[in-house]
């Protein structure tokens, strides 16, 4: 049997990208982006059923869904506030029906397998099953943070045939505001370096799991050489200069 440690992409992102501890307004910000995206899915997963769900099933499902999130964070909201978020929520599941993303289903995860020992768990949100993939904000992120490009350029090299699209649905603006952005596709240079930067902190944080029972699809890369002159890790921050 063959041992690989693996780590999942977003584990990567908050690992190199590290947040300060969470405040109460964090928790809400949370809280609201899980009822954003359950809501969604099952919105998606009824229209990929040829249903037509309507508006007010799915708030009822989003506010359920918001409620639990918030118990769980042992957080709470004033009423005037929760029924502003709802709506800012509505407003999300409007664009997002009127959106390329609308009915599209999430890829199976794929791992990303490097130098046969050290493995990533990869999977956007969305992709038409042929040659796009999608990642969905419901905040404007477009031009890319560092956090942001580095999850994309983890799915790039997972679904390395496909061209990567980030879509955001605002729900700060009002309206909801809807743009998207074909995000290149990264340098030899941008690969590599986040090939090793995966490798190292999977090599470090990653759990140890058998190979053979692991479900594919895997993406192959061989073990990049670190560069000459490698100031950091980070695939964002070229070396420096003398």
């Amino acid at each position: 049997m063959t041992t690989v440690r693996m780590i999942a992409a977003h584990e990567i992102v908050r690992q190199t990208y590290p947040r300060p501890p969470p405040e109460e307004r964090d928790h809400v910000a949370m809280a609201i982006g899980k009822a954003i995206d359950g809501t969604l899915a099952e919105c998606g997963h009824q229209l990929r059923l040829g249903r037509r769900p309507t508006q007010t099933a799915l708030t009822q499902l989003a506010e359920t869904l918001l409620s639990d999130s918030l118990a769980e964070a042992a957080v709470a909201l004033d009423a005037p506030t929760k029924a502003r978020t709802l709506t800012e929520i509505q407003d999300v599941i409007r664009a997002y029906r009127k959106s390329e993303i609308a009915g599209l289903a999430r890829p199976k995860t794929r791992v990303i397998l490097i130098g046969g020992s050290v493995g990533v768990y990869a999977q956007p949100d969305y992709w038409d099953g042929r040659g796009r993939f999608f990642e969905m904000k419901s905040y404007r992120a477009i031009p890319l943070a560092p956090d942001v490009a580095l999850q994309v350029r983890l799915f790039q090299l997972a679904f390395p045939t496909c061209e990567a699209v980030l879509v955001c649905l605002d729900r700060h603006a009002r309206p909801v505001e809807t743009s998207s952005a074909v995000v290149p596709r990264p340098s030899e240079e941008e690969a590599a370096s986040t090939l090793r930067l995966a490798y190292d902190l999977g090599s470090r944080l990653g759990q140890e799991k058998v190979l053979e029972y692991l479900e594919g699809p895997f993406v192959h890369y061989h073990l990049p050489p670190p560069p000459a002159d490698a100031a950091t890790s980070r695939p964002d921050v070229p070396p420096q200069g003398p």
